[in-house]
């Protein structure tokens, strides 16, 4: 090994120590407790040491777990705060499937296991929900006004809000998401525009979080603090906490770390790659063509079967679909396939364990759900089998070229994908979910196509990456009834 592989390798297990060390120095002072009341799995996150502190119910939204809620968890358990935080059925690790109108149920429940907490001040109850999650504290706190002193609905979906209920509602959206803006705006005014004076219980107001949409939002300290301002307001506290949570960056460095781990071990292996270039203007037209085309054979689909819970997954068993006809046309364009060797099964696997790691194992601690329930598991399979196509197809085009035209590639991919996507939804709009997904496509492809230039083979990209996009879309999407 010479010295540049030698430092590479040091440098990445150092950012992914770093990384570690920086995700676990943001629970010092914090009791950070799992467990399951009712099959529904919890959180409880609360500072150490202190009593009669007031409560908050944190409710995820549509896809989300309790794990995307952590970055207001931690900063208002670090200010004083007990929160408790679970999965909606059929999201997370909840087997049970998701029935809309359940989700008071959910709510009664966590209410029940915060005020069982030693710590809680059963007098101070407040409650904070994204997206369909807002919808549930908003008709919770509705129907029990004196309950909860206060409400925070981030992307807000709820309704039937007036003067007086809920008591203190605070809305936040986006500034890039005008759809959940336009909503908020019309709760502001059903509830009687800006108030200020929360101790009746009337105070309303509207936070733009700038440069934000339906997901970054949950990540922004701009969020995290004007919560943690207006509870503080409702309850008459002054928090002298500092934390700013920043375990996503931490994040990023594990992740950074473990990809120039991969481009210092890469090297050492015998990959496969003397296939035979394919014409540029061949590939091209298959990238080109293939998204549309796959939207309309989804399209056509969507009247014989119920896309929207196929599999019995809700979205992502479709957005498989999608990927399997679009990487399948593709593939029929190139008209090229590489023979397989068995040496590509090992090394599809190992560069599927490595991007597990390097995406998924502080995931689990820091913003998704990212181990596998037994009813995820068993769909895994069949998702990376549907996306296979697509990324072999991807590297058979990229074979032997530059960093430039790598580059180029990801690029190309990522606008057609996402044009392609939204050419799906707006002809099943049943699919509509996947709009808000969007702006992640490009992040996870640049990671995968980092990982296709270090292994520069079309077979073991190719398996490697199904396996763990299948898994991606097996964690985040929930289970259909």
């Amino acid at each position: 090994m010479n010295r540049k592989r030698i430092f590479l390798l040091t440098i990445a297990l150092l950012l992914i120590a770093f990384s570690w060390w920086g995700v676990a120095t943001a629970q010092n002072g914090l009791l950070v407790r799992s467990f399951s009341r009712d099959n529904v799995p919890m959180l409880y996150v609360a500072p150490k040491n202190q009593d009669k502190i007031p409560g908050v119910l944190v409710a995820h939204g549509f896809a989300g777990s309790k794990q995307l809620m952590l970055g207001y968890a931690h900063t208002l358990a670090h200010a004083g705060y007990g929160v408790l935080l679970w999965d909606f059925g059929g999201h997370g690790a909840n087997a049970t499937p998701l029935k809309f109108g359940s989700l008071q149920e959910y709510i009664d429940v966590a209410t029940a296991v915060l005020l069982e907490q030693p710590q809680i001040d059963a007098s101070r109850l407040a409650s904070l929900g994204h997206s369909m999650g807002s919808s549930a504290v908003i008709s919770a706190a509705i129907k029990d006004s004196q309950n909860f002193a206060a409400t925070v609905a981030v992307s807000p979906t709820g309704r039937g809000v007036t003067p007086a209920t809920p008591r203190n509602l605070q809305l936040q959206a986006g500034s890039w998401e005008p759809g959940f803006v336009a909503n908020a705006e019309k709760l502001l005014q059903a509830a009687g525009g800006e108030n200020q004076n929360l101790a009746t219980g009337k105070g309303r107001e509207l936070i733009i979080v700038p440069n934000a949409e339906h997901i970054t939002i949950l990540f922004r300290d701009e969020s995290h603090q004007a919560a943690l301002k207006w509870l503080d307001a409702t309850f008459g506290l002054q928090s002298n906490s500092n934390y700013l949570d920043r375990r996503m960056i931490f994040y990023g460095l594990h992740l950074l770390g473990w990809l120039i781990l991969l481009a210092a071990i890469a090297p050492k292996f015998n990959f496969n790659n003397n296939h035979q270039k394919v014409a540029w203007l061949r590939s091209f037209a298959g990238l080109l063509v293939a998204p549309f085309v796959a939207s309309g054979l989804l399209s056509a689909l969507d009247s014989a079967i119920e896309l929207q819970s196929l599999g019995g997954l809700s979205v992502g068993g479709a957005l498989g679909v999608w990927f399997f006809l679009a990487g399948t046309i593709w593939i029929i364009t190139i008209w090229k396939f590489p023979r397989p060797k068995i040496q590509n099964l090992y090394l599809g696997l190992g560069l599927f364990a490595l991007l597990w790691l390097a995406f998924g194992a502080m995931a689990q601690v820091v913003w998704l759900q990212w181990w596998l329930i037994p009813s995820r598991l068993l769909v895994w399979p069949i998702l990376s089998l549907a996306c296979l196509p697509w990324f072999l197809a991807s590297e058979i085009v990229q074979q032997n070229v530059g960093t430039g035209k790598r580059l180029a590639w990801w690029f190309c991919q990522s606008i057609l994908l996402i044009t392609g996507l939204i050419v799906a939804v707006s002809l099943v709009p049943s699919l509509s979910f996947i709009y808000l997904l969007l702006p992640i496509f490009p992040l996870v492809f640049g990671v995968l196509a980092f990982a296709a230039a270090q292994v520069n083979d079309a077979w073991t990209y190719a398996l490697g990456s199904t396996l763990f996009f299948g898994w991606t879309l097996a964690a985040a999407f929930p289970l259909a009834g």
